[in-house]
Formats: structure tokens, sequence, C-alpha cells
């Protein structure tokens, strides 16, 4: 497998572990491609901020030997190259949430998912760029700058997991660490092309979950095997964690081919947040909704938005206060619109801020019920417009406490899915007539990460996209 070439350079983090395993390429020369890439790209896209490349071969050298003497124990994704996200610590390596309020000094110890990478056999190379502390549905902040969208460099990527789905989409890796705090693995993906899985809240251990449980941790891909594979490497059990689970039935990856059966779908492309639907992204709601009635699913359209707007106050005194949680900040030297939220969540009383939790429990048993007793699926645009033009962040700094309407725009319909801690999915459905794609959302039931898969897959098989990348490829 000639990993130099072009031809080659979008193959799936699966196929890749298994021609290392197999001995068809040495996990050397699989890195070393990925960098070509990443020396070839970057420069323009600045999806990687941060690079351990011989760090990275020395492990990738150590692997090929175990290997060439016969090594048979190898983990699922042993030798195949990922990068981390900015804001997950990594042992000996600086986690500076994209920010210049954060010191440079090397993390001390491995957040659990990225343990959790290293025991799967991924070889952790570099890290990419996100929005300061992954505030905003962009990728730019004053430290690093901003991220470019490789099917445009002129749009943005989305964010928060932004340097991760430009990584991914350009082909500098196969997958990349991402997470999800209002959408921010699902935006990346539907601006770049890409599949974006929110698992379940606590699928995906933290040890101590962000933002309150919002946020969860995942991968952006190109497949829904790649995820699939790859969640289950992630999501084991944490017997020590307040919250865990159903265990699943089986094996993610097991899910994907089989027969979801016949689900009952709803369809909504209302926005509560006063939010107009481009016509892009209503084409490709149309396309995914007449898909699966061919596929012999019932389809309901509804006539009202699901979230409550009562529930964005307590959404942003949970995110505010989180804010508090990242260690040694130099707040004066933070952007303009975070220094805000984090004085907004200062300012909270501890009353209002256990009403906030509770005013979030009480929407999402609401909405739940639901889904048990009305419909199986829910199937939205993932973003309300088309990528918007890098250089949104100006006009985030000049009014911090009013996003711009293309910000709001992005995670109209993603956020509301981290407050009830369902599985959420954006597929990379549709390319607008400016030659960008558009994702679409589908969200299922309380844990039900292998229904959300089983229907991922369906749609893939049925209208798939793994040839389609941007032209720069």
């Amino acid at each position: 497998m000639a990993y130099g070439d072009a031809m080659d350079e979008h193959v799936s983090a699966i196929d890749t572990a298994a021609a290392i395993a197999n001995r068809e390429v040495s996990p050397l020369e699989v890195l070393d491609a990925c960098l070509a890439r990443v020396d070839a790209r970057n420069p323009e896209l600045n999806a990687v901020i941060w690079r351990n490349d011989e760090a990275a071969r020395d492990e990738a050298r150590a692997l090929g030997e175990r290997i060439a003497a016969g090594a048979d124990d190898l983990p699922p994704f042993a030798g195949v190259p990922l990068p981390i996200k900015d804001l997950a610590a990594v042992a000996g390596q600086p986690c500076t949430y994209g920010s210049n309020g954060s010191p440079d000094a090397p993390a001390a110890t491995n957040d659990l998912v990225v343990q959790a990478f290293i025991d799967a056999g991924f070889i952790l190379t570099g890290r990419t760029n996100t929005p300061e502390f992954g505030s905003v549905s962009i990728t730019e902040n004053l430290r690093f700058g901003a991220t470019r969208n490789p099917w445009d460099p002129g749009y943005t990527p989305g964010g928060s997991s932004g340097g991760a789905a430009a990584a991914v989409a350009s082909g500098m890796f196969p997958a990349a660490h991402a997470s999800d705090g209002g959408g921010s693995i699902r935006i990346p993906a539907s601006c770049c092309g890409l599949v974006g899985l929110k698992p379940s809240r606590g699928r995906v251990a933290d040890t101590v979950p962000y933002w309150s449980g919002l946020s969860t941790e995942g991968v952006v891909t190109r497949t829904v095997a790649d995820t699939a594979a790859i969640l289950d490497c992630i999501s084991a059990p944490d017997p020590l964690a307040w919250w865990s689970p159903p265990t699943k039935d089986r094996p993610f990856i097991d899910e994907v081919g089989t027969d979801p059966g016949r689900l009952r779908v709803a369809v909504n492309t209302l926005s509560a947040m006063g939010v107009e639907v481009v016509p892009e992204a209503l084409a490709a709601v149309e396309r995914t909704t007449t898909l699966l009635e061919s596929l012999g699913h019932e389809v309901v359209h509804l006539d009202a938005d699901l979230f409550d707007p009562a529930g964005l106050g307590a959404f942003l005194n949970l995110m505010n206060s989180g804010l508090a949680d990242y260690p040694e900040l130099d707040p004066d030297r933070m952007e303009p619109h975070n220094r805000a939220s984090l004085q907004a969540g200062l300012d909270l009383d501890s009353l209002a801020f256990s009403r906030s939790l509770m005013d979030l429990q009480r929407l999402t048993r609401g909405l739940l019920a639901r889904f048990d007793d009305e419909f199986d699926l829910l199937v939205t645009p993932t973003m309300a417009i088309e990528p918007p033009p890098v250089g949104l962040l100006a006009q985030v700094h000049a009014a911090p406490d009013f996003p711009p309407m293309e910000i709001v725009a992005m995670a109209a319909f993603t956020a509301l899915f981290n407050i009830t801690g369902q599985p959420a999915v954006s597929l990379p459905v549709h390319v607008s007539a400016s030659g960008l794609p558009i994702g679409i959302q589908i969200v299922a039931g309380a844990f039900r990460d292998g229904q959300l898969i089983r229907v991922a897959s369906q749609i893939e098989e049925a209208a798939p996209w793994v040839d389609r990348f941007p032209a720069s490829n």
C-alpha cells in the first residue's frame, strides 16, 4: 500500500491498522506519509499547532521492530497516527486550550480519553487547533490564529474541533480526537464533510466531565465504521464515575451494516432560537428523509422546535461556570468573550447554578420521553447555515456578550443534545452549490448509540461519501 501516493491518502483508520498489522506497510512509513502531508498542507490550513515528530517517529520505529519480531498481540489501532485536540492533556505535552492565558508547561498526566487512545495503539502525533477553551463554533484564536477549511480556505472548518476536522478532511490523518460541548464534533464534521458522532453522556469517561457533563469526547473520521471502532476503544465502563451509561449490548463496530429495522423518524427544520435555515441545509435534510423513506422508515415532520428557549440561560450558566475549571489561568490574557463569560460564571451564585442544573434535567426528561412515545430518531440540519467565511473572531471580540448570528446559527440545532446527553451524529450527505459540505444531524434516544450507528451506516451504504474529497487533495 503506497501511503505516499495521493490516491491512498484517504485510507481509513481501520484499513491503515490492518495494513500495519499485516506488514504491508511499516508504522514509520505511515507516520512519515502523514507528516509529509502536514508539511505540505498545514501552512495554509493551520490545523496542527504543535508537533512532536521525532518522539512519534521513535514510537513508530519501536512498534515496527516489535511487529518485525513477530508480535501478535497488537492493539486494534497499533501504529495509526492520531492528533489530539488542544483541550486534552497528554503527559509531557503542553495543553494551552488555545489561549494566551494558559501556561506552556507540559501536562503531568494523560486525560482518560488520551490514555484510551494510547491503549488502543494510536501514535499520538501533534495537537490540533481550537478556539480559546472551545467556547465558540469557529476555530480562531489569538494564540495560534485561524484554521481554514480544506474545501475552501476562505471559510471556517467550524469549531471547536475545527483543527481536528481540517486535519482529517485534508488527508493529513485518517482520524483525529475531538470533543463536543455544544456541537463541537458535529459542526466541524458538517463543515468539512466528515462523520462526527457525539457519544452519549458518560459513554467516554472523563476524570471530571467539563461543563457539568455538557461536554464529551470523541473523534472525527471519514467513515461510520472508523467512528464505531474507535468508540469501542474509548468507551469502556468507568466504575469510578458519578454516572455511567448502560453497558453496550455488543461492540459498536458490529452495529455497522446491521439492519436497524423500521423506525419512526421525526424531522425538524424549525429553530426556536429565531434562526432561519438556509436552502442548502433544507435540501440536505430533504435528501436524507427521502432516502430514509426509501429504506422503509416512517417519516413524520414536526411543526415546532423541540428546544425550550428557557433552557438557554441555564445552559450558558453551566458553560460560563465551567471556564473556572481550567487550571492556572491568567484572566487578563484571555480573549474578551471568554473573559466576560468567566466573570459571568464567577458572579453566578450557588443557588442559581443549582437551579440551572435542575432546570436542564427537567427539560431533558420531557424531551427523552418523546423519543420513547412519539419517534425513535430525530433528523435536523446540523447547522442552519453554510460554513461562514474565516474572520468572525473579530466580531466575537467586538461584542463579547452578543455573539454574531452566524455563531448562533451554527449551534442552533446541536447544543440541545449536549443538555440531554443523547447520542447525535452529523453525516456528510450533501455538498452545496458553492462547493462546501453540508451535514445533517441524526439524534437517537437516551444511550442508543448502537441504534444511531446502525442507521448512520445504512445511510452511508445507500448514499456513500467515502470518495468525496476536497479538490485540493
